[in-house]
């Protein structure tokens, strides 16, 4: 169970450091027994654990009276993901990899607030020879799809294969393409080179960062317009957290479902429209990769799923009324 404390900044605090002044100050009321550190509060500070206001900051804030701190300690953490009877949908599988095509709405390994029922958790129950690269928490996890992204994805049963794959994926080698919904008209066809890196605000966001972002480049294709939405064919050249996410957010077309960069249901007098649009409507369709063992290149397409195929079928009725 998560630890929670909410406190508001006395007169006599503003001015100080939130790290010091949490150290000092909240440590008598309540989380002496906790045992934290400075280190541990600035490491919970820059995770988004500790916010202001609701709103991440960084360890040398200076608090002022009547901000109010809400913190939120997460629970211990298990040493090693558990392998547990979740069904999988197989796509491929030999001695070296194994392709899944991951549902919405499961984390692909576990981690804060989501230590079990992850695709781990399913992988382990279904084959005990993952990569351990990853760690005890992430075995052969190679890349990574957003909880709410579904989709295809692949994972190494052995070391040489997450190597392999690995080394693919930084090469760019590896065909990632996705089907987005997302708000607006765009134009048919276009690339988005923009650098990405960690929010300044909140630290569990992503955004556009012209200075200290790393590279990220979005190739996208225009497959149909609904008007007010618009269904892409999405191929990522790099692979950046959240990338599609950020730079459609960020040229003004978020993903339809995605309230984390503005993609709020479609804006329509159709309420039902609206009631399909439940998580962010990005698939990762098609995945591509030269095998680490043999060779061959795979390729593997999965359909679109039922809710995006759902919200498809009511966008086009609507245009035609």
């Amino acid at each position: 169970m998560n630890h929670i404390l909410k406190t508001e900044i006395p007169p006599e605090a503003s001015g100080q450091r939130l790290d010091r002044y949490l150290f000092h100050r909240i440590l008598g009321t309540g989380f002496e027994k906790l045992s934290l550190s400075r280190s541990q509060i600035q490491r919970l500070i820059r995770e988004g654990s500790i916010t202001i206001n609701g709103k991440g900051v960084k360890p040398n804030h200076k608090v002022q009276t009547g901000e109010v701190v809400n913190v939120v300690i997460p629970s211990v953490k298990p040493l090693e993901a558990l392998p547990e009877d979740i069904p999988l949908d197989i796509y491929y599988e030999d001695k070296s990899v194994i392709v899944v095509n991951k549902p919405p709405g499961i984390v692909v390994h576990p981690a804060a607030g989501n230590w079990s029922g992850t695709l781990v958790n399913a992988l382990l129950f279904h084959c005990n020879d993952l990569s351990g690269i990853g760690g005890k928490l992430r075995p052969g996890v190679v890349h990574r799809l957003d909880k709410d992204t579904s989709g295809l994805i692949v994972f190494a049963k052995d070391d040489d294969a997450h190597k392999n794959l690995s080394r693919q994926i930084n090469a760019r080698n590896v065909k990632r393409r996705y089907l987005a919904i997302v708000s607006g008209a765009l134009e048919n066809s276009g690339m988005i080179n923009l650098p990405i890196g960690r929010a300044m605000a909140d630290r569990k966001r992503m955004s556009v960062r012209t200075k200290k972002g790393r590279e990220a480049i979005t190739h996208y294709r225009v497959l149909e317009r609904f008007g007010k939405a618009t269904l892409v064919e999405v191929t990522l050249e790099t692979g950046r957290t959240h990338q599609i996410r950020v730079h459609f957010s960020h040229i003004n077309h978020p993903v339809l479902g995605d309230t984390v960069y503005g993609g709020s249901p479609v804006k329509t007098q159709n309420s039902k429209l609206k009631t399909l649009v439940k998580r962010q409507m990005l698939h990762a369709q098609t995945l591509g990769f030269l095998h680490p063992r043999t060779g061959k290149y795979l390729e593997f397409s999965s359909p679109i799923p039922e809710d995006m195929e759902g919200l498809l079928t009511s966008l086009r009725r609507a245009v035609r009324c």
